[in-house]
């Protein structure tokens, strides 16, 4: 038996002493012992390398599983809605077949009538004559002059009158029933009916760029490009991809902007920051963050980067504009209870920057309830935390994730007056519905809304949804079904750019806030426009992008006006009125405003993480 000892590196095989005076006898050996230890480092070194894959591999397991079962709901989802529409389609066909029968029937009736009526008539007169002058035959027939003369006093006169008697013997109606129908243009329509909407635009492929992606000037508008790319890296040629854009400091959301999508697979991002300082932009493509996201971003006062120019908070003028000039510290620093020592109209501010009761990340929403509560969709944190009116933490509910009953992104909430919670889930692209005390009971707009941001209750207890992303507003039952929706995206009269918010008043119009249209329109119940109101400027009556609004019992409008960090109120036809001063503790960025079942005013001051409560005189 040879025992292998050696091992021959140029053969890369164990070998005994006598083969090394053989065949081995040239080529360059090392001890087995040396070669195996080596080779079990080096095995133990890929384990090691290949178990450290384990985790990136569960996470991508665990990101592709939620990918599918987002994709399956969301096939159930569309199936239902098809379904839905169709029924609904099939139903009104069948209401106006119904109706055109019953027109046919009136029609022809009125019709018939008539030329019936027409014939009787001559009918009648026609057996009259035949009668009268077949009598008179007889009598002359016979000869007899007693009987003619008898004959000439009854019925002489009669024939005289039914000779000279107007009759109607043009036809008084015609025999016209047409019908028209237009149903090539319909059977185009039906033919091009609905479209599964999608693309194959992957995160780890598309790139960013433009001048908005390193640097942006403080106030100025700042664009970056996105060009979505499919797996493989090829261009996208088609819209629609869901793209989510954030500039943010560690404290939250502190920049508003729109995604413009250019319908060639491009988009671009449109952003403005109202401060300087370094930040992070987020862009994410179906929630992953797209290759090189998050970006560094400088923000500068001035092109050529030259030292801010700093604001006086209170100079001459400037309480008319209400300017919201923040102080040093205010984001940080604030206790949880703040009273004001200043004199303007703020009775407190509730919360600090934070995930615990009563701390927020970019609250959104605000909702006020007749059992004196204030509730606030804390977007970033994906939860609602709800408040007595004087400002005491009374419970939060919500799990984060993208299944029915979890929430991803609220920025809206309202109160039914059956006492559920309605919250607008912008991430996940539907309105939730969960009971007072938190519990889940149905979602509603899946498959149909791409981004809503606001939410209301109109006095039929139908649920307004402002879509922020398709600028639309839906109208739905607490069921689910559409009761109709209105809006595109525009300047026009019925056309938004951005809607936020949504409001109510006592004769059931819906008031919307229109973003990047620096306006407030005012609708019907059925969507037909009423009035609008506003422009851009720092004036009285002017927004920079309004979002929160609000009514009070007598038709005045109030509303939260962002770019100008401002409350101001506005009557029922659009005068403006006055502003809830706000001048000793500034507003940084105000988002959804409610009146509190007290009668003030409570406003979501997103940039300073916190929401605050005002005096308001009705």
């Amino acid at each position: 038996i040879h025992v292998s000892a050696l091992y021959c590196l140029a053969c890369e095989n164990p070998v005994c002493v006598d083969c090394m005076n053989g065949e081995h006898a040239e080529h360059p050996t090392d001890s087995l012992e040396n070669i195996v230890d080596q080779h079990l480092a080096a095995l133990q070194d890929r384990v090691d390398s290949a178990k450290n894959r384990l985790p990136q591999i569960r996470e991508a397991v665990q990101c592709l599983r939620d990918i599918l079962q987002q994709l399956n709901s969301q096939r159930s989802s569309i199936e239902e809605d098809i379904h839905s529409s169709f029924s609904e389609l099939h139903k009104t066909l069948d209401t106006r077949k119904s109706v055109l029968l019953m027109e046919l029937e009136v029609t022809y009736g009125l019709k018939q009538k008539v030329l019936q009526a027409q014939l009787d008539t001559l009918l009648q007169e026609e057996a009259a004559i035949n009668y009268n002058c077949s009598l008179t035959g007889e009598a002359l027939d016979g000869g007899n002059k007693a009987v003619i003369l008898q004959t000439h006093k009854d019925v002489g006169e009669r024939l005289s009158d039914l000779a000279s008697q107007g009759l109607p013997l043009q036809p008084e109606e015609n025999d016209q029933l047409d019908l028209m129908m237009e149903i090539e243009g319909l059977r185009k329509s039906i033919h091009n009916l609905g479209t599964i909407v999608t693309t194959n635009a992957v995160a780890s492929q598309t790139e960013v760029s433009g001048d908005g992606l390193e640097q942006c000037v403080v106030g100025q508008l700042a664009t970056v490009i996105i060009s979505t790319r499919d797996k493989s890296g090829g261009l996208c040629k088609t819209g629609n991809a869901i793209i989510s854009a954030e500039v943010c400091t560690p404290g939250g959301s502190v920049a508003d902007g729109e995604i413009v999508d250019l319908k060639n697979g491009t988009y671009e991002f449109q952003y403005t920051v109202k401060k300087e300082g370094n930040f992070s932009l987020a862009l994410r493509l179906y929630d992953q963050h797209i290759k090189g996201s998050p970006f560094q971003l400088k923000v500068t006062s001035s092109p050529d980067d030259s030292s801010p120019t700093t604001t006086a908070a209170n100079s001459p003028g400037s309480r008319s504009r209400q300017k919201g000039v923040r102080r040093g510290g205010s984001l940080f620093s604030t206790p949880k209870k703040k009273v004001n020592p200043i004199e303007d109209d703020l009775i407190f501010r509730i919360g600090t920057k934070g995930r615990n009761k009563g701390e927020f990340t970019n609250l959104q929403g605000v909702a006020a309830c007749s059992e004196g509560k204030i509730l606030i969709a804390d977007s970033n944190n994906q939860c609602v935390q709800i408040f007595s009116n004087t400002g005491e933490f009374h419970s939060r509910f919500g799990v984060r994730g993208r299944s029915p009953g979890q929430l991803q992104r609220p920025t809206g909430v309202a109160v039914h007056p059956n006492g559920d919670i309605i919250i607008a889930d912008y991430d996940n692209k539907w309105v939730s519905i969960f009971s007072s005390e938190g519990k889940y009971k149905a979602k509603l707009g899946s498959g149909r809304l791409m981004g809503p941001k606001g939410v209301s209750v109109d006095q039929n207890g139908h649920v307004i949804v402002v879509d922020n992303k398709a600028c639309t507003v839906f109208i739905f039952q607490p069921s689910g079904k559409l009761v109709t929706k209105f809006g595109s995206r525009g300047n026009g009269d019925r056309q938004f750019a951005g809607p936020h918010f949504a409001a109510v008043n006592n004769n059931n119009e819906i008031i919307i806030t229109d973003f990047h249209n620096h306006s407030v329109k005012v609708f019907n119940a059925d969507g037909e426009f009423l009035l609008k109101f506003g422009s851009n400027g720092e004036g009285n009556g002017q927004f920079n992008a309004p979002t929160g609004v609000a009514v009070d019992v007598n038709g005045n409008i109030i509303v939260a006006d962002w770019g100008n960090s401002r409350i101001q109120v506005f009557d029922g036809s659009g005068s403006f009125l006055s502003y809830i001063n706000t001048a000793a503790d500034p507003l940084y960025g105000p988002q959804g405003l409610a009146l509190t079942s007290d009668g003030h005013v409570v406003v979501a001051d997103s940039g300073n993480h916190c929401f605050k409560v005002y005096r308001y005189l009705q």
